[in-house]
């Protein structure tokens, strides 16, 4: 089961007047209440650091969004563990506040995609040398959390991934299960015969304080061609009456990302049962096709507007666009999609 896409895509493009967001606007976080929808969008400049930044948009339709920032509602924080670059916001709303994951940099990622700078390109000197520590040495991702009542005022709750392993796709879900707090993960570097998988997949643990996270398992390796190189979450998980539904992005050899879905028990999310064997959601259209990063589409946000799921991702790492499906004829077809063995 395909979702379709909104024949006005791109729903939000770079825009010039702002240098802080004039090169790429993509993969954002999403919150619908009170018949607005709001997202929170990763944007970045065209410059040799490439700093990244979060920008604020809403919309009353889902569909036609509006800048309601000037300047970045949420950025590097200088000398911390997110100090180049914030990435990627999942949203998720727990007794009135919201929390948002994000993936983050010690040092500005740099123009990686011209292909002439890396990302330890702005590491300073001291912090190459072998004894440094890793994360510092390599300027891995790490994930953090944020907690804000209005998206504008935030309180750092700090990074809650190890500092020794490349981990983001961090997404949290919606409600304590069983009494504890659970997220997704991808920590890349989790592969081989010690951690039971071949391929970067996605994992779960629970926590009783959503800071500190105890032991993770795998809940899904990458099983189909169309993701048989990596998989790794998507978006924030929707409490449905077969159980939560979560989209995740998946990437083939050839290094084109699809999107995905999972459908996870409500009382085990640990158990996945129904996943799609197709891709839902694939590049096609040529802002899709061609960009910063071509051949993406990276869904990071959703919502449920009247009985229909709007899903929003980025496209080749330059603009946002939106899909939908219906929420309860797409929750079926999971259903019907066991996971093999």
């Amino acid at each position: 089961m395909k979702l379709t896409r909104y024949k006005g895509n791109p729903i939000l493009t770079p825009t010039p007047e702002r240098l802080w967001e004039s090169f790429c606007v993509c993969n954002p976080g999403a919150w619908y209440e009170n018949g607005t929808v709001t997202m929170l969008y990763r944007a970045a400049p065209d410059t040799d650091e490439h700093p990244i930044y979060f920008g604020l948009a809403r919309s009353r339709d889902g569909f036609s969004f509006e800048r309601v920032s000037e300047e970045p509602v949420f950025g590097p924080m200088e000398g911390a563990f997110d100090g180049g670059c914030v990435e990627d916001a999942r949203i998720v709303k727990l007794d009135g506040v919201f929390y948002v994951t994000y993936a983050a940099r010690m040092f500005p990622p740099g123009a990686y995609y011209r292909n002439t700078i890396s990302l330890t390109h702005f590491v300073p000197e001291p912090f190459r040398h072998e004894s440094a520590p890793k994360a510092m040495k390599w300027n891995l991702t790490r994930s953090g959390l944020a907690a804000t009542t209005d998206f504008r005022a935030w309180t750092r709750l700090g990074p809650i991934t190890a500092p020794d392993v490349d981990d983001r796709d961090v997404i949290l879900f919606p409600e304590p299960i069983q009494g504890r707090y659970w997220r997704m993960h991808r920590p890349s570097e989790w592969v081989g015969d010690a951690y039971g998988c071949d391929r970067p997949s996605i994992w779960i643990s629970s926590s009783g304080d959503m800071l500190k996270w105890d032991s993770s398992e795998i809940l899904a390796q990458p099983a189909f061609e169309w993701e048989g190189k990596k998989i790794g979450g998507g978006t924030p998980p929707i409490r449905t009456d077969r159980g939560w539904l979560t989209l995740y992005h998946g990437v083939c050899r050839d290094h084109i990302y699809r999107a995905g879905a999972l459908l996870l028990d409500l009382e085990d999310p640990r158990m996945i049962i129904g996943r799609s064997p197709e891709p839902i959601l694939e590049p096609e259209e040529d802002y899709e096709l061609r960009g910063m990063f071509p051949n993406v589409v990276f869904p990071t946000g959703n919502v449920v507007i009247d009985g229909t799921l709007f899903v929003y991702y980025g496209c080749a790492d330059k603009v946002i666009g939106a899909a939908t499906v219906p929420l309860e004829a797409f929750v079926d077809y999971l259903a019907d999609n066991p996971p093999a063995g």
